[in-house]
């Protein structure tokens, strides 16, 4: 008589115990592909840009001054930091202003998205977000105290390419508005209080990080620069303005130190706008998000003063700004553009002339960096 075994051998059987084997494994297998799947968006493409802001001190590194004392320069719809006064007055290094996060998509599709701020806090954003950290208001004024690093999150965001509309839209106009003129995929977000709809995710913020960079004052009005990162900083302009004098130097593919001559004032806007916009292009953006970003911010970014304005590091970014979206996109970029205030001897004395003889039409020109600059101006006697 064939033993059991034999009997299996000679039928090409497999125990039962075995197929339920067989069984779970392809399970697992299948249940793998399947999540890996869900966890990846093949044809999803995300494009990022925003800009960092901060004043370079007399010793050429970044200073803590105000760079969020209440935004008015927003839609009301746009959702705001509670603080814990009125007025609030957070000392920090870098003010983050509108990174706008465009979603392309060939097809409806909802990703959760998760922004940190290293250091820092979100300020603002829209639409109406599932979560923010800190959830009470911020206590105290130094951002380099605080026991954690802020973050924004969107738990459901639907991506819908076929969906178009009305955008929730003030009477006045602002300078948010120009970011919606692209060819991204419309976004929705639910909240109790109906769906909201708008071309991107945007959301701002301050922190007490160091920037990737020092940028000293020299004589002769040089600018010495030092790159801190492992990266290389794509492109720089040295821009200067003084009232319809406008001057500006361009370098690109900045490795480690770099010298700027102090500026000719023989340019004009369109030319540093029109070298801008071509380095942004260069990076990845498309045509009309490079565009949309220029639109945004040309008239701050070229107004009275001194400042450099640079590419910033896409690793500086991601260090600073870690971002997790899930699906994972199967593109991600992220384009930002630094601004650092360079206070020169010219500067300094255009502003405490006004002051002395109450020239407010001066001191709006310098605005939010009014403090930092008589602060340096002291250093620099």
């Amino acid at each position: 008589m064939m033993s059991r075994r034999q009997k299996l051998l000679a039928t090409n059987q497999v125990p039962v115990s075995s197929q339920f084997l067989w069984l779970g494994l392809a399970l697992l297998w299948c249940s793998g592909y399947l999540l890996a799947a869900e966890q990846h968006a093949p044809d999803l493409a995300v494009h990022e840009w925003g800009t960092f802001t901060a004043i370079a001190g007399a010793d050429g590194q970044t200073v803590k001054w105000i760079p969020f004392q209440g935004s008015i320069d927003l839609p009301g719809f746009v959702e705001r930091l509670r603080t814990a006064t009125p007025k609030p007055f957070l000392r920090g290094t870098i003010r983050m202003e509108t990174p706008v996060m465009y979603f392309y998509s060939p097809r409806d599709l909802t990703v959760s998205v998760e922004v940190a701020f290293s250091r820092g806090v979100i300020t603002e954003w829209y639409p109406h977000a599932t979560r923010i950290q800190p959830q009470g208001p911020v206590l105290g004024s130094d951002l380099g105290n605080l026991k954690a690093d802020g973050s924004i999150g969107w738990d459901e965001v639907e991506i819908a390419p076929n969906v178009s509309g009305d955008l929730l839209r003030e009477p006045r106009e602002n300078h948010y508005y120009y970011a919606r003129d692209t060819s991204s995929s419309s976004v929705r977000v639910n909240t109790t209080a109906g769906q909201q709809q708008e071309k991107f995710l945007f959301y701002r913020g301050a922190s007490a990080a160091a920037l990737p960079l020092v940028a000293k004052l020299g004589p002769a009005g040089k600018v010495y620069l030092k790159n801190l990162s492992q990266e290389q900083i794509p492109a720089m302009i040295f821009f200067e303005r003084r009232g319809e004098r406008v001057g500006y130097r361009l370098v690109r593919g900045i490795e480690d130190d770099a010298v700027f001559d102090e500026p000719e004032l023989t340019n004009n806007v369109d030319s540093v706008t029109s070298d801008l916009e071509a380095a942004l292009v260069d990076q990845g953006l498309y045509r009309d998000e490079a565009h949309a970003m220029i639109e945004t911010w040309q008239n701050s970014w070229w107004e009275e003063g001194s400042r450099l304005i640079y590419i910033v590091p896409r690793g500086f970014i991601d260090k600073v700004l870690p971002l997790t979206i899930s699906p994972a996109p199967e593109q991600l970029l992220r384009v930002f553009v630094g601004r650092l205030e360079i206070v020169t001897p010219e500067t300094a004395r255009a502003v405490e002339t006004a002051f002395a003889t109450h020239d407010n039409r001066t001191l709006n020109q310098y605005s939010r960096f009014l403090g930092a600059i008589l602060d340096i101006a002291k250093q620099q006697r």
